[in-house]
Protein backbone atom coordinates (compact mmCIF):
# COMPACT_ATOMS: atom_id res chain seq x y z
CA UNK A 1 0.00 0.00 0.00
CA UNK A 2 1.76 3.15 -1.49
CA UNK A 3 1.54 6.42 0.88
CA UNK A 4 2.89 9.77 1.31
CA UNK A 5 0.61 11.49 3.05
CA UNK A 6 3.39 11.78 5.83
CA UNK A 7 5.80 13.47 3.74
CA UNK A 8 3.27 15.45 1.96
CA UNK A 9 2.53 16.89 5.54
CA UNK A 10 5.65 16.50 7.17
CA UNK A 11 7.87 16.11 5.44
CA UNK A 12 10.28 18.79 6.25
CA UNK A 13 9.01 19.36 9.27
CA UNK A 14 9.19 15.67 11.11
CA UNK A 15 11.09 13.56 8.26
CA UNK A 16 11.00 10.76 10.89
CA UNK A 17 7.78 10.93 11.74
CA UNK A 18 6.32 10.88 7.92
CA UNK A 19 8.99 7.95 7.14
CA UNK A 20 7.53 6.02 10.23
CA UNK A 21 3.97 6.72 8.95
CA UNK A 22 3.86 6.15 4.97
CA UNK A 23 6.68 3.92 4.81
CA UNK A 24 6.55 1.23 8.08
CA UNK A 25 3.17 1.74 8.72
CA UNK A 26 1.73 1.64 5.13
CA UNK A 27 4.60 0.40 3.53
CA UNK A 28 5.34 -2.56 6.13
CA UNK A 29 2.71 -3.73 8.22
CA UNK A 30 -0.31 -3.14 5.97
CA UNK A 31 1.33 -4.68 3.30
CA UNK A 32 1.66 -8.25 5.60
CA UNK A 33 -1.61 -9.39 3.81
CA UNK A 34 -0.27 -13.23 4.55
CA UNK A 35 -0.77 -12.57 7.90
CA UNK A 36 -3.85 -10.38 7.97
CA UNK A 37 -6.32 -9.48 5.23
CA UNK A 38 -6.50 -6.07 4.08
CA UNK A 39 -10.18 -5.70 4.77
CA UNK A 40 -10.01 -7.10 8.30
CA UNK A 41 -7.00 -4.63 8.83
CA UNK A 42 -10.14 -1.65 8.02
CA UNK A 43 -12.22 -3.41 9.90
CA UNK A 44 -9.85 -3.30 12.96
CA UNK A 45 -8.43 0.39 12.10
CA UNK A 46 -11.94 1.62 12.05
CA UNK A 47 -12.77 0.06 14.89
CA UNK A 48 -9.75 1.83 16.97
CA UNK A 49 -10.88 5.21 15.63
CA UNK A 50 -14.31 5.03 16.23
CA UNK A 51 -13.53 3.52 20.11
CA UNK A 52 -10.76 6.43 20.80
CA UNK A 53 -13.27 8.78 19.38
CA UNK A 54 -11.24 9.78 16.44
CA UNK A 55 -13.90 10.93 13.67
CA UNK A 56 -12.00 13.08 11.48
CA UNK A 57 -10.95 13.08 8.16
CA UNK A 58 -8.49 10.22 8.69
CA UNK A 59 -11.85 7.70 9.59
CA UNK A 60 -12.71 9.23 6.51
CA UNK A 61 -9.95 8.08 4.70
CA UNK A 62 -10.09 4.86 6.64
CA UNK A 63 -13.84 3.99 6.13
CA UNK A 64 -13.19 5.07 1.97
CA UNK A 65 -10.37 2.19 1.86
CA UNK A 66 -12.49 -0.65 3.50
CA UNK A 67 -15.04 0.10 0.70
CA UNK A 68 -11.93 -0.54 -1.74
CA UNK A 69 -11.08 -3.62 0.60
CA UNK A 70 -14.43 -5.11 0.36
CA UNK A 71 -15.65 -4.24 2.70
CA UNK A 72 -19.75 -3.94 1.47
CA UNK A 73 -22.65 -1.22 2.19
CA UNK A 74 -24.08 -3.66 4.51
CA UNK A 75 -20.99 -4.78 6.42
CA UNK A 76 -19.68 -1.53 7.06
CA UNK A 77 -23.50 -0.78 8.94
CA UNK A 78 -23.84 -3.85 10.78
CA UNK A 79 -19.95 -2.78 12.24
CA UNK A 80 -20.87 0.84 13.18
CA UNK A 81 -23.97 -0.54 14.46
CA UNK A 82 -21.95 -3.21 16.79
CA UNK A 83 -19.54 -0.51 17.55
CA UNK A 84 -22.08 1.90 18.94
CA UNK A 85 -22.85 -0.18 21.86
CA UNK A 86 -18.96 0.04 22.82
CA UNK A 87 -17.51 2.82 21.76
CA UNK A 88 -20.38 5.14 22.15
CA UNK A 89 -23.50 6.29 20.67
CA UNK A 90 -22.46 9.91 19.74
CA UNK A 91 -18.83 8.01 17.74
CA UNK A 92 -21.08 5.85 16.07
CA UNK A 93 -23.88 8.91 14.78
CA UNK A 94 -20.31 10.66 13.46
CA UNK A 95 -18.76 7.78 11.60
CA UNK A 96 -22.54 7.00 10.15
CA UNK A 97 -22.55 10.20 8.90
CA UNK A 98 -18.79 10.11 6.93
CA UNK A 99 -20.03 6.71 5.41
CA UNK A 100 -23.26 7.35 3.78
CA UNK A 101 -20.87 9.77 1.76
CA UNK A 102 -18.32 6.97 1.26
CA UNK A 103 -20.75 4.38 0.16
CA UNK A 104 -23.10 7.29 -1.66
CA UNK A 105 -22.22 5.00 -4.87
CA UNK A 106 -23.48 2.07 -3.67
CA UNK A 107 -26.71 3.78 -2.14
CA UNK A 108 -27.75 5.21 -5.72
CA UNK A 109 -27.16 1.80 -7.03
CA UNK A 110 -27.50 -1.11 -4.33
CA UNK A 111 -25.73 -3.60 -7.26
CA UNK A 112 -22.42 -2.01 -6.91
CA UNK A 113 -22.35 -3.18 -3.35
CA UNK A 114 -22.30 -7.09 -4.25
CA UNK A 115 -20.06 -9.01 -5.79
CA UNK A 116 -17.50 -8.05 -2.75
CA UNK A 117 -14.08 -7.00 -4.40
CA UNK A 118 -13.90 -8.93 -7.45
CA UNK A 119 -17.26 -6.60 -8.25
CA UNK A 120 -20.81 -8.00 -9.80
CA UNK A 121 -20.33 -8.08 -13.48
CA UNK A 122 -22.36 -8.83 -15.89
CA UNK A 123 -25.75 -10.11 -15.64
CA UNK A 124 -25.69 -14.57 -16.53
CA UNK A 125 -27.36 -14.74 -19.43
CA UNK A 126 -25.49 -17.14 -21.08
CA UNK A 127 -26.20 -19.81 -18.24
CA UNK A 128 -30.29 -18.64 -16.99
CA UNK A 129 -31.50 -21.53 -18.59
CA UNK A 130 -29.55 -23.68 -15.44
CA UNK A 131 -30.40 -21.21 -12.45
CA UNK A 132 -33.38 -20.37 -10.65
CA UNK A 133 -33.31 -16.88 -9.80
CA UNK A 134 -30.81 -14.11 -11.20
CA UNK A 135 -27.06 -14.88 -11.14
CA UNK A 136 -24.02 -12.22 -12.29
CA UNK A 137 -20.57 -13.33 -13.43
CA UNK A 138 -17.52 -11.44 -13.92
CA UNK A 139 -14.72 -13.44 -15.40
CA UNK A 140 -11.63 -12.64 -14.00
CA UNK A 141 -9.12 -14.90 -16.05
CA UNK A 142 -7.89 -14.05 -19.32
CA UNK A 143 -8.24 -16.33 -22.62
CA UNK A 144 -5.76 -18.81 -22.64
CA UNK A 145 -5.17 -19.23 -19.02
CA UNK A 146 -4.70 -22.19 -17.55
CA UNK A 147 -7.02 -21.90 -14.71
CA UNK A 148 -10.61 -20.18 -15.63
CA UNK A 149 -11.52 -18.12 -12.55
CA UNK A 150 -14.76 -16.19 -12.69
CA UNK A 151 -16.65 -14.36 -9.61
CA UNK A 152 -20.13 -15.69 -9.71
CA UNK A 153 -22.84 -13.67 -7.68
CA UNK A 154 -26.67 -14.78 -6.76
CA UNK A 155 -29.16 -12.74 -6.35
CA UNK A 156 -31.01 -13.63 -2.34
CA UNK A 157 -33.20 -17.23 -3.11
CA UNK A 158 -31.26 -17.77 -6.73
CA UNK A 159 -29.30 -20.91 -7.02
CA UNK A 160 -27.90 -23.45 -9.92
CA UNK A 161 -28.80 -26.74 -10.90
CA UNK A 162 -27.74 -29.53 -9.47
CA UNK A 163 -25.21 -30.66 -11.58
CA UNK A 164 -21.59 -32.54 -12.51
CA UNK A 165 -18.17 -31.81 -13.75
CA UNK A 166 -17.38 -34.82 -15.59
CA UNK A 167 -13.71 -35.49 -15.71
CA UNK A 168 -12.07 -38.46 -17.49
CA UNK A 169 -8.94 -37.45 -14.83
CA UNK A 170 -8.09 -34.36 -12.71
CA UNK A 171 -11.08 -31.89 -13.11
CA UNK A 172 -13.84 -30.29 -10.73
CA UNK A 173 -13.92 -26.94 -9.11
CA UNK A 174 -13.25 -25.05 -5.88
CA UNK A 175 -15.27 -22.15 -4.78
CA UNK A 176 -14.18 -19.38 -2.45
CA UNK A 177 -16.50 -17.74 -0.74
CA UNK A 178 -15.95 -13.66 -0.61
CA UNK A 179 -19.22 -12.06 -0.11
CA UNK A 180 -22.80 -12.59 1.70
CA UNK A 181 -23.96 -16.29 2.59
CA UNK A 182 -25.11 -19.16 0.64
CA UNK A 183 -25.85 -23.19 0.45
CA UNK A 184 -23.54 -25.64 -0.69
CA UNK A 185 -25.13 -29.53 -1.39
CA UNK A 186 -23.20 -32.58 -2.68
CA UNK A 187 -26.14 -35.41 -3.14
CA UNK A 188 -27.08 -37.30 -0.43
CA UNK A 189 -25.28 -35.14 2.13
CA UNK A 190 -27.11 -32.37 4.02
CA UNK A 191 -26.60 -28.94 2.45
CA UNK A 192 -23.53 -26.74 3.68
CA UNK A 193 -23.70 -23.23 5.20
CA UNK A 194 -21.13 -20.68 3.40
CA UNK A 195 -19.79 -17.50 4.51
CA UNK A 196 -16.50 -14.92 3.39
CA UNK A 197 -13.48 -17.00 3.62
CA UNK A 198 -14.92 -20.52 3.08
CA UNK A 199 -13.31 -22.92 0.75
CA UNK A 200 -15.36 -25.74 -1.05
CA UNK A 201 -13.51 -28.40 -2.74
CA UNK A 202 -15.67 -30.35 -5.43
CA UNK A 203 -14.40 -33.42 -7.06
CA UNK A 204 -14.82 -34.53 -10.37
CA UNK A 205 -18.21 -35.91 -11.25
CA UNK A 206 -19.57 -35.58 -7.83
CA UNK A 207 -23.48 -34.36 -8.01
CA UNK A 208 -23.98 -30.61 -6.39
CA UNK A 209 -25.45 -27.54 -6.51
CA UNK A 210 -24.67 -23.94 -4.85
CA UNK A 211 -26.44 -20.76 -4.37
CA UNK A 212 -27.86 -17.66 -1.99
CA UNK A 213 -29.66 -18.07 0.94
CA UNK A 214 -33.23 -16.60 1.04
CA UNK A 215 -32.48 -14.00 2.37
CA UNK A 216 -29.12 -12.95 1.46
CA UNK A 217 -26.93 -11.92 -1.68
CA UNK A 218 -23.87 -14.36 -2.69
CA UNK A 219 -20.49 -14.14 -4.43
CA UNK A 220 -18.20 -16.91 -4.84
CA UNK A 221 -14.92 -17.34 -7.14
CA UNK A 222 -15.51 -20.42 -9.34
CA UNK A 223 -12.03 -22.14 -10.33
CA UNK A 224 -12.25 -25.29 -12.63
CA UNK A 225 -9.59 -27.61 -11.94
CA UNK A 226 -7.80 -28.56 -15.26
CA UNK A 227 -8.46 -32.51 -16.55
CA UNK A 228 -8.92 -34.49 -19.50
CA UNK A 229 -12.27 -35.03 -21.46
CA UNK A 230 -13.69 -32.31 -18.93
CA UNK A 231 -17.63 -31.23 -19.19
CA UNK A 232 -20.46 -29.71 -17.35
CA UNK A 233 -23.33 -31.95 -17.18
CA UNK A 234 -26.72 -30.21 -16.01
CA UNK A 235 -29.22 -31.58 -14.29
CA UNK A 236 -32.67 -31.02 -12.82
CA UNK A 237 -33.41 -27.45 -10.64
CA UNK A 238 -32.80 -27.62 -6.81
CA UNK A 239 -36.59 -28.34 -5.60
CA UNK A 240 -38.09 -24.92 -4.49
CA UNK A 241 -39.93 -27.25 -0.92
CA UNK A 242 -35.74 -28.94 0.26
CA UNK A 243 -34.44 -25.35 -0.49
CA UNK A 244 -37.36 -23.55 1.33
CA UNK A 245 -36.86 -25.78 4.60
CA UNK A 246 -32.92 -24.66 4.81
CA UNK A 247 -32.07 -22.27 8.10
Amino acid sequence: MKQTAGHDALGEFAPEFAHLNDDVLFGEVWSREDKLSLKLRSIATISALIGKGITDNSLHYHLATARKNGVTKQEMAELLTHLAFYAGWPNAWAAFNQAKEVYAEDLKDPANAHGGMFGLGQPNDAYAQYFIGQSYLNVLSKPGDPLAISNVTFEPGCRNNWHIHRAASGGGQVLICVDGEGWYQEAGKPAQSLKPGDVVEIPANVKHWHGAKQNSWFSHLAFGIPGTETSNEWLEPVDDEAYGKLD
